[in-house]
């Protein structure tokens, strides 16, 4: 019997996450760092689901920025802290730059677009929007740390990460979502509008909310099937009572 081939194996380190075992923190952290890794599900089950322009310009950014880092990457070529942890360059942090995409492109979207429905409560209105955005910068912060926390990173590799993230998502932002709103009838403005009314965007239903509504909808979608509910619930009940 011959022996079976001998086949050359790799681990996948996308997921593959080591630890201090002994530190609570360092066990949150690790999970914090995944958080790149799921937000590509939730930027697909968001676009699909709302077919929303933003989302799907937000993940399409977000690829670019990660081959920009790659770019980067690869041209400068320096060493991570320590090569225990795994292969590949350190310098931009891809986590830091990714997280620092992410928080840029959702402060400017809920600070320039989107308007939240008031809770009647100036004073609660604000806290509550303020407190979105403390909340998106904490995350994206914490996981740029886990980085450094967890010996993947060095401060500059991170810092420097984390700020060309930020760079990236404000520029990507401001050419597909602030100009082209703003100014409609410029280059990008017009561009936005054929790319939202050519027929492949009309068979995959691709839609701007935030152009008709300052909450994309989410408001005026509640009280049409809000009412709809109540005028099926009548006459279902309305049908009963004849029956009996």
């Amino acid at each position: 019997m011959s022996e079976p081939a001998v086949v050359s194996k790799a681990a996948l380190d996308v997921t593959h996450v080591l630890y201090d075992e002994s530190s609570t923190l360092a066990q949150v952290l690790a999970l914090l760092t995944l958080t790149p890794i799921l937000l590509n599900p939730a930027y697909a089950a968001l676009t699909v689901w709302t077919r929303e322009l933003v989302f799907l310009e937000m993940w399409a950014g977000q690829m670019l920025c990660e081959t920009f880092n790659y770019v980067l990457k690869h041209i400068i070529q320096q060493e991570r802290p320590t090569t225990e942890l795994g292969d590949g360059f350190g310098f931009p942090s891809s986590h830091s730059q990714w997280m620092g995409y992410f928080a840029s492109f959702l402060v400017l979207h809920f600070s320039l677009r989107h308007r939240f429905v008031s809770t009647g409560f100036p004073l609660l209105d604000h806290v509550r929007d303020i407190l979105l955005l403390v909340c998106i910068v904490t995350l994206s912060g914490a996981v740029a740390f886990s980085r450094y926390y967890l010996s993947y990173h060095s401060i500059p590799q991170v810092l420097w990460g984390f700020g060309i993230g930020v760079l990236f998502g404000s520029s990507y932002y401001v050419l597909t979502e602030y100009i082209p709103t703003r100014w409609q009838d410029s280059l990008l403005g017009r561009l936005r509008t054929a790319l939202l009314k050519n027929s492949v965007s009309t068979w995959f239903r691709l839609r701007d909310g935030w152009a008709v509504w300052s909450d994309a909808g989410t408001e005026a979608q509640y009280w049409r099937w809000r009412n709809d509910w109540e005028s099926d619930r009548k006459m279902s009940v309305a049908g009963s009572k004849k029956t009996q």
